[in-house]
């Protein structure tokens, strides 16, 4: 049986998610925070990238980065 490759199935949900973006290769980055003033992080599930300070990251401005790299990351999910 083969499976169609230009069709990814989204992750499971992360406890604590509070955004998902699909990448330009079709993967997902995550935006996860346990509150508004630390902790926030993006995680990137195609290349694997992920917040280089997430302590130092604010939920509104990590939003961004997380965007950005949505729209720049070509990377496919492998899973």
């Amino acid at each position: 049986m083969r499976t169609d490759p230009s069709v990814f199935t989204e992750p499971a949900r992360p406890e604590a998610l509070q955004l998902r973006f699909v990448t330009v290769g079709g993967s997902y980055v995550d935006v996860t925070s346990p509150g508004h003033d630390s902790g926030n992080r993006w995680t990137c599930h195609g290349c694997k990238d992920t917040s280089h300070f997430p302590e130092q990251d604010y939920l509104h401005s990590i939003r961004t980065k997380a965007n950005e790299h949505a729209g720049l990351c070509r990377a496919i999910p492998l899973t």
